[in-house]
């Protein structure tokens, strides 16, 4: 049966690699391995380093709520027990705010 982008169900997501980017292991990397390779690469593209595991759920839960997905399916998506913790991730509004601030000319 063909996969998705070529991953099978038993395989890691984020598999553990070395520097030249050969795997290393079979073991996946640890959530903190990630955050740390993921502020590497922020740096190395000029951004500061300040994102973290929320900034990404919540650019995920925008973009759903963006393209039309339910308040409902993004609470079970991020596994919130409670709506207003999903809505807390929500930056739509946000959006709109900084496009209408980038008309302003000087």
């Amino acid at each position: 049966m063909p996969w998705v982008a070529g991953l099978r169900p038993s395989d890691w997501l984020f598999p553990a690699f070395d520097t030249r980017g050969t795997i290393q292991s079979s073991r996946p990397m640890s959530r903190g391995d990630v955050l740390r390779m993921v502020k590497r690469r922020l740096l190395r593209a000029g951004i500061p380093p300040v994102f973290s595991r929320h900034s990404f759920r919540s650019t995920g839960i925008t973009a759903f709520l963006a393209n039309g997905g339910s308040l409902e399916t993004a609470q079970q998506l991020a596994n919130h027990a409670d709506s207003r913790t999903t809505k807390l991730y929500d930056r739509r509004a946000t959006r709109l705010e900084l496009q209408e601030i980038v008309r302003i000319r000087y």
